[in-house]
């Protein structure tokens, strides 16, 4: 198996904002009137979809390591030792998390 995982910080952002908050947020308004209707008079922001979402996350480089199929309840275990083997953890990133499990 093929297993695919991060390393987590503990200042990693992760979180989502809603079109309407996004839409009700007056710096953010201005901003997108100023870059795309220059010049233009009297306009209002407005969405379809209101429940849209943006996700605001850290981005992560993802590591892959291979283990046998017998070794699926040790995965957590096996994917932390590996971080350490490659020294990835450093000050406040000593964390892991499985992404991805592909068997072959």
């Amino acid at each position: 198996m093929n297993v695919t995982y991060k390393i987590l910080c503990n200042n990693d952002t992760d979180m989502t904002i809603s079109m309407s908050d996004l839409l009700n947020n007056e710096k953010i308004v201005k901003a997108i009137k100023s870059e795309f209707g220059k010049g233009v008079r009297n306009i209002a922001l407005s969405s379809d979809d209101k429940e849209a979402l943006l996700v605001l996350a850290t981005e992560k480089e993802l590591y892959t390591f291979e283990v046998s199929k017998n070794d699926f309840a040790d995965l957590l275990e096996l994917a932390e030792e590996n971080a350490k083997g490659r020294k990835l953890f450093k000050k406040d990133c000593d964390r892991v998390e499985i992404v991805d499990i592909e068997t072959v």
